[in-house]
C-alpha cells in the first residue's frame, strides 16, 4: 500500500507543479516560444483546454489553470485517504489543498532557484532553461536584489529567498498540525 501511496502522491505533485509552472510562466509572460514553455503547454493543454471552455480567463489570469491546479491538491487529502480506509473530511481537504497549493508554488520557486543557482557555476554563455528560470523567478528576486545588491560579484538574493521561503514554510506549517503528512 505505501508503493501506491507513494506513486499516486508523486502523480498528484508532478500535474500539479506543471499547472502552477503553466500558471507562473503566464503571469511573467515568459517566453511562450522556449522549450521548457512549450512543453509545459503541450502537457497540460490536454487537462486545461477543455476546462478553459467552463472558466475564461480574467485580466490576463487563467482561472482555468488556477482552478484546476486547487482540485487536484484538494484530491491529494480526498483520494490518497480514501484508498488507506480513513475518513474523507470535504471541508478539512479544501482547507489542505489550499495551503498545500501555495506550499508546492514555494516548493517549485526553491527547486528553480537552487536550479539557476547550479546552473550558474556550470553554464557558460546562453541556455533557454536558465533563461525562462531567471524569467520566472525575476518578480521575486529583483526587489531583494534593489535592497541588498551583489557583493563582489556575489549575488545574495537567492539567499534571502530562501531564507523569506523558509519563513513561510514554517508559517503555513503553524496552520496545519499534521503537516508532516502532507
Amino acid at each position: 500500500m505505501e508503493a501506491i501511496n507513494y506513486l499516486l502522491k508523486f502523480a498528484f505533485d508532478a500535474v500539479l507543479m506543471i499547472l502552477i509552472l503553466r500558471v507562473w510562466l503566464q503571469l511573467v509572460r515568459a517566453d511562450f516560444y522556449n522549450p521548457l514553455s512549450q512543453f509545459i503547454v503541450k502537457v497540460s493543454n490536454p487537462l486545461v483546454i477543455p476546462l478553459r471552455r467552463i472558466i475564461p480567463g480574467l485580466g490576463g489570469v487563467d482561472l482555468a489553470t488556477i482552478v484546476l491546479a486547487y482540485v487536484v491538491a484538494t484530491l491529494t487529502f480526498i483520494i490518497i485517504p480514501l484508498l488507506n480506509g480513513g475518513p474523507i473530511d470535504i471541508i478539512s481537504a479544501l482547507y489542505l489543498g489550499l495551503i498545500y497549493l501555495i506550499k508546492q508554488a514555494g516548493m517549485l520557486l526553491f527547486m528553480i532557484m537552487l536550479i539557476m543557482a547550479l546552473m550558474s557555476w556550470v553554464v557558460q554563455g546562453y541556455n533557454p532553461t536558465l533563461m525562462i528560470f531567471n524569467q520566472l523567478t525575476a518578480p521575486v528576486l529583483t526587489p531583494i536584489r534593489r535592497i541588498i545588491p551583489s557583493i563582489g560579484g556575489l549575488d545574495l538574493s537567492v539567499l534571502i529567498a530562501f531564507l523569506l521561503l523558509n519563513v513561510l514554510n514554517i508559517l503555513l506549517s503553524g496552520w496545519v498540525p499534521y503537516w508532516s503528512m502532507v
